[in-house]
């Protein structure tokens, strides 16, 4: 287990921001169900209607444009329809999850458009049509002393700890399906591609993630409990523009061999 990660500057407007955002949305939900849980049941909404409990919009202090977000019926289903021009913003929900027992993340998505400037390893290119943002819960023990000063402060200044992990899976420009590196801005977010380019643009694409094993793999170590789930459209680097739609989101268990 790494218990020094390097010290990194954070960028306020995600990155860092991002996992702080999420700690101030009100409330946790902890889930619990049989086999499946509805995280974002986007398709039991109405049309221009309200986001169903928990989902909350997550601005950026230092980012005045903010991506839109409404639910749009699409092939009579209604879906997010995310629409960012040179902005950034994201919809988020608080829920603690145990990745052991619900392991399996499924969700579809459709872009409208990839970024010519998307580039997964810059500072400047970290912009995608769509992302999927899942956090894990702060754990001292995968903090290094120089950091865990900034995480107490934001724990005295907001009641409440930020997550030290988080996996996002992205619709990224260039690079190979299947990559993972860290965010170029700091290590404890890694990206995972998973779709990658202009192959399917246009189409709606049905995923499954294994959420536990993906942590694994990203960070050498066990995962500490989900604490959030957030989607987010973001074109605030590159200065482009990008569409995407989200439908359903659940967690599952993983099946039986």
């Amino acid at each position: 287990m790494r218990h020094d990660r390097p010290h990194t500057t954070y960028r306020s407007t995600l990155s860092f921001g991002m996992l702080l955002g999420l700690i101030v949305i009100t409330g946790p939900v902890h889930a619990g169900s049989d086999s499946m849980l509805e995280v974002g049941k986007f398709s039991a909404a109405s049309p221009e209607g309200s986001f169903p409990d928990g989902w909350e919009p997550l601005n950026f202090d230092k980012i005045p444009k903010h991506t839109s977000y409404q639910l749009v019926k699409d092939h009579e289903t209604v879906v997010v329809k995310a629409t960012s021009k040179q902005s950034s913003s994201g919809l988020t929900r608080k829920i603690t999850i145990n990745p052991k027992e619900f392991p399996v993340v499924q969700w579809r998505w459709k872009v409208d458009n990839i970024l010519q400037a998307g580039d997964v390893t810059k500072k400047e290119g970290d912009d995608y049509p769509a992302r999927l943002y899942i956090t894990f819960e702060y754990d001292s023990r995968k903090v290094g002393f120089f950091e865990k000063a900034r995480f107490e402060l934001v724990k005295l200044a907001y009641g409440q700890y930020p997550p030290t992990g988080a996996i996002n899976y992205i619709w990224e420009s260039h690079s190979p399906i299947g990559t993972i590196v860290p965010n170029p801005y700091t290590d404890y977010v890694q990206m995972i591609v998973i779709q990658s380019g202009t192959q399917r643009v246009g189409e709606w694409v049905i995923e499954e993630r294994n959420v536990y094993e993906d942590y694994k793999k990203a960070f050498g170590e066990e995962p500490t409990n989900i604490s959030g789930v957030a989607i987010m459209t973001d074109t605030d680097n590159t200065k482009e523009s990008a569409t995407a739609y989200f439908g359903d989101i659940v967690f599952k268990k993983a099946a039986t061999p």
